[in-house]
């Protein structure tokens, strides 16, 4: 088969499914059998789920998959953050602990980055991981922690060297999250949902073999992490439920219908699937044949390219060893204007049938879900106004934050803290 010919990956890939999809069998058995033949996440490596393929045969493949009828890889934190920063900083010892298990849907991730104190200034965090012979402590507290109530594994970055300017003293690690000294406690959004949370760690205790990166290089970890969660073509973003408890032994047909598998906002911002339900919005409403909401839809299309050119260069940056710039940014900015976008084009092509909820509503209140999420979009990830920071002074050169230039090389420890 030529990797590079996606009309013959998409036939490879076409007979593959015919042979072995069956919603009957068991869904960890399903999802192992999609990793060991590479399709679960075509464009990764060979022995991660993946064969290397490049962004055309890849959409071939996932085509292929969709068109069969397939049901979709492991989706969260755990594909589309945590194995993408593995793959890039991960010694090959921990590639070969967790990767694998990332891939046939075994271990759920959360990441733990933020903090009550450090939101938008995220290198201010005050979590202190200390050296204690082969392991770290951690104490500290995290915020907005997506669905670590399920999670097995984190990815956590903390303070280690308070004596350093606030971005170098920081390092990345992998922590157990079910051990003592984690503390989960759910947070309800408006939406009802408890997808967020607030974690606690207690002289919580961290292997050096699980220290992700350098000491005192976790920023530019953390950076690429993000570029990730940015990037609206991230190759780990699939399209089954990013959060929620997994039976891998129940059958996949009874899963994909079961409560803890079903799409709800927060899912359908991350997998992109609200483009799929914006469609069939505007097609039950007939709202396609309004001139204006034609060119706001073109307008949707225009903002997916320039997102999908931002995600391609970030990319890029990354694997020439490099740390993704203000692009992702950009990529974060676009996101957050295009889920308001979709969501008051939608709910308008509705009419009287915008103000309705839950069951009751069009696409079985799955679109408004994902409105009532849209406001997070502007905070997760990084606020708007941190990300147009970031644009105006990297890439239109205005000024800094009075007195900003100067507490940058100052040592956290003599920074002022509420």
């Amino acid at each position: 088969m030529n990797l590079n010919n996606p009309e013959a990956v998409k036939i490879d890939a076409a007979q593959w499914f015919a042979e072995h999809w069956d919603p009957d069998m068991p869904l960890g058995v399903w999802w192992q059998l999609l990793a060991d033949a590479g399709w679960a996440f075509p464009s990764w490596p060979e022995g991660f789920g993946g064969r290397g393929l490049s962004s055309g045969p890849t959409k071939a493949a996932i085509q292929a998959r969709r068109e069969a009828g397939a049901f979709g890889p492991p989706n969260g934190v755990a594909t589309f953050l945590a194995a993408p920063t593995i793959m890039h900083y991960g010694t090959q010892q921990q590639q070969a602990k967790y990767l694998p298990r990332i891939v046939n849907g075994q271990d759920i991730w959360c990441q733990l980055f933020s903090e009550p104190g450090a939101g938008s200034d995220m290198a201010g965090l005050s979590t202190k991981a200390i050296r204690d012979g082969e392991e770290w402590v951690v104490n500290g507290q995290k915020v907005w922690n997506s669905g670590a109530q399920w999670a097995k594994y984190g990815i956590l970055i903390a303070r280690t060297d308070p004596e350093k300017p606030k971005h170098r003293g920081i390092t990345y690690f992998l922590i157990d999250m079910e051990q003592e000294g984690v503390d989960v406690r759910p947070l309800r959004e408006m939406t009802g949902d408890a997808a967020f949370n607030e974690v606690f760690l207690n002289d919580a205790r961290i292997a050096e073999d699980d220290r992700l990166g350098d000491l005192g290089d976790g920023w530019r970890v953390a950076m690429t992490t993000l570029s990730h969660e940015r990037d609206p073509d991230n190759a780990g973003m699939g399209e089954t439920a990013a959060f929620g408890a997994v039976d891998l032994d129940m059958s996949v047909r009874d899963h994909s219908t079961s409560i803890s598998s079903k799409n709800d906002g927060f899912s359908l911002a991350l997998s992109g699937g609200v483009s799929k339900v914006l469609d069939d919005v505007t097609s039950q409403f007939d709202a396609a044949t309004d001139p204006g909401t034609r060119q706001r839809l073109a307008r949707i299309l225009e903002m997916r390219r320039s997102a999908r050119w931002s995600g391609m260069r970030a990319a890029a940056k990354i694997k020439a060893g490099g740390q993704p710039g203000p692009e992702v940014s950009t990529l974060k900015l676009l996101g957050s204007d295009m889920g308001r976008e979709i969501r008051d084009v939608g709910l308008e092509a509705m009419g009287p049938y915008g103000m309705l909820y839950g069951e009751d509503a069009p696409t079985d209140g799955l679109f408004h879900a994902y409105s009532m999420f849209t406001p997070a979009q502007s905070i997760a990830g990084g606020s708007d106004e941190v990300q147009r920071n970031i644009v105006g002074e990297r890439v239109l050169g205005l000024p800094r934050e009075p007195g900003e230039k100067e507490q940058r090389e100052l040592p956290w420890s003599d920074l002022p803290r509420s």
